[in-house]
């Protein structure tokens, strides 16, 4: 039996837009509530903290509404688990709340997410990263932020990861916000030049839908991105969210500690 270790894993990248806290939000949901891991997020993103407002938000409307009311009962009732919590933090003290947050968490915690500010340029930010298991990059096929999430990555793969002296076990790009009317030899000759930079790229690929934008609201209907709750299944549909747990479960070893949660 291995030996329990919480993974920290960041959604990170420095062009905003790109998708890093809708993402980080969905799979700290999809870890939390559906494969009933025990997660945590610490919210670096400053000034604006949008998941630990996020958070805020959805607290106030499922209290007020008696559906989100009766949901957020069964769901405690059923999976035995309160929301994950989130703390907010500076980026340069971010691995200091994470210990924290391990330290005084009731349950054994498998997963720690950062949602981290979209700037290298923040104080700290380079330290925070060197001391995360997994960093996923967000990249689109616009040509701005597709420059600047490679500059990025390329920046941590050369000047952190490959002076040995950090704890990142991977460095992953993924595709996100992909239209579907994208020709798909276009993404395949940029996933070559990925690796001629020696980058690697999750097979997974992220579609674009408006769904994803779509918060907790006291207008009644099916639920995606909330802090509170897991995606409706029947939303999960054709997002490839699922496939994007299990492939973050296997790359990241998770899966390995099934036995002992």
């Amino acid at each position: 039996m291995k030996e329990k270790k919480t993974l920290l894993i960041a959604f990170s990248t420095q062009k905003g837009g790109a998708g890093k806290t809708a993402l980080t939000v969905l799979m700290a949901g999809h870890f939390h509530y559906v494969k009933g891991y025990n997660v945590g997020v610490i919210d670096c993103d400053l000034p604006q903290f949008s998941t630990y407002n996020m958070r805020d938000r959805d607290r106030k409307i499922a209290t007020s509404i008696d559906h989100y009311k009766l949901m957020a009962f069964n769901q405690l009732k059923t999976l035995n688990k309160k929301p994950y919590p989130i703390l907010k933090s500076s980026p340069v003290d971010a691995i200091t709340a994470a210990e924290r947050m391990i330290r005084e968490s009731p349950e054994d915690l498998d997963i720690i997410f950062f949602d981290l500010p979209g700037t290298l340029n923040s104080e700290g930010i380079i330290k925070t990263l060197s001391m995360i298991d997994f960093i996923i990059t967000p990249v689109t096929a616009d040509r701005m932020v597709l420059q600047s999430s490679l500059e990025f990555a390329s920046l941590l793969n050369d000047n952190v990861i490959s002076t040995g002296k950090s704890n990142i076990q991977g460095l992953y790009l993924i595709w996100n916000q992909v239209d579907s009317r994208e020709r798909t030899d276009l993404y395949d000759t940029f996933n070559t030049l990925f690796g001629e930079l020696g980058l690697h790229v999750l097979k997974t690929m992220i579609p674009d839908r408006k769904r994803f934008r779509h918060e907790l609201t006291e207008e009644v209907r099916s639920i995606f991105r909330s802090t509170l709750f897991p995606v409706d299944k029947q939303l999960v549909k054709d997002t490839n969210l699922d496939l994007l747990a299990d492939e973050i479960e296997e790359l990241t070893g998770l899966n390995a500690y099934g036995e002992e949660r």
